[in-house]
């Protein structure tokens, strides 16, 4: 299973960009879910694959009243749209208060989000963009289920203060107390720091000591460029060579490297789940456009 949920503490260090850059490029196919309560972003900066715009309406709306009657993983593509460059995505709430909505649903999410690696039909890993939490967030509920939990946060000093806390938070909400580095737990909190590429490889050691010293229990597990040619382009709205943006450069730097420390744990998680599901029938299988590359 591997449902990746993406967030932040406050401020705006490029949640959504982060997730939609690290979606775009994932080794498996992927499907970018826009799960923060205080409402998507998508729809307002990324055009649907027809050219028109995403509809509101499809997507962690639609699926609210799905969700109540139960939902199979499968039935998370009946709300997905496809982004222009193939993307797919579950197009977030219109604002917070479309919320109400989902109120004590964000566990089954997280289930069906985490459990769609596992289907038979049309499997996919899920990157959930979170957004702003704090601890009183439902979106939290969607962390129980994660693979990893990503923190995202730009490098000023009150930005990796906040990272730390709340990495510290997470970690006695999700495993129960502080963790040094040799008692890492599941869900894994990493941490992804949006740097200058000049300085990142340096600033991420002096912030994953930082992590560990503290007994966070979390870990820094890549950087993204701060690239803002590469998110403009990332959200359409400018022209270029979006894959050789250093934005989408270091975004496959971090997947590859995600992929090749725990890609292998993750495949072997998903097989044991699913051999321990009874029998379903399979529903019709459903073309979908892959993810852009």
């Amino acid at each position: 299973m591997a449902l990746i949920a993406l967030a932040a503490d406050k401020g705006s260090p490029g949640v959504t960009t982060a997730a939609v850059a690290l979606a775009a490029v994932w080794p498996r196919r992927a499907l970018l879910a826009e799960a923060d309560p205080a409402g998507g972003d998508l729809v307002y900066r990324s055009a649907a694959a027809h050219g028109g715009p995403l509809n509101p309406n499809t997507g962690m709306l639609s699926i609210a009243a799905t969700a109540r009657r139960g939902l199979v993983p499968d039935q998370l593509w009946d709300h997905v749209q496809p982004l222009s460059g193939g993307l797919e995505v579950l197009v977030g709430l219109g604002s917070a208060e479309q919320a109400a909505g989902l109120a004590g649903l964000w566990p089954t999410l997280g289930h069906a989000f985490a459990s769609l690696a596992d289907s038979p039909n049309a499997p996919a890993d899920v990157i959930a963009d979170c957004g702003r939490i704090s601890g009183d967030t439902p979106a939290v509920e969607l962390f129980a289920h994660a693979a990893l939990v990503l923190l995202v946060s730009r490098t000023e000093p009150e930005s990796l203060a906040r990272v730390r806390d709340r990495a510290a938070a997470l970690s006695a909400k999700l495993h129960g107390g502080p963790r040094g580095a040799a008692a890492l737990a599941t869900p894994l909190i990493g941490v992804v720091l949006i740097a200058d590429p000049n300085s990142s490889a340096k600033i991420a050691g002096q912030v994953n000591d930082m992590l560990v010293h503290a007994q966070t229990g979390a870990r820094v597990v890549g950087t993204l460029a701060n690239d803002p040619t590469g998110a403009d382009q990332l959200a359409g709205r400018k022209r270029g060579r979006l894959d050789k943006s250093l934005l989408i450069r270091s975004a496959r730097k971090v997947t590859a490297d995600l992929y090749q420390q725990y890609g292998a744990a993750w495949a072997a998680s998903a097989q044991a789940h699913q051999s321990q599901q009874p029998h379903q029938a399979q529903r019709p299988q459903q073309g979908h456009a892959g993810a852009g590359r």
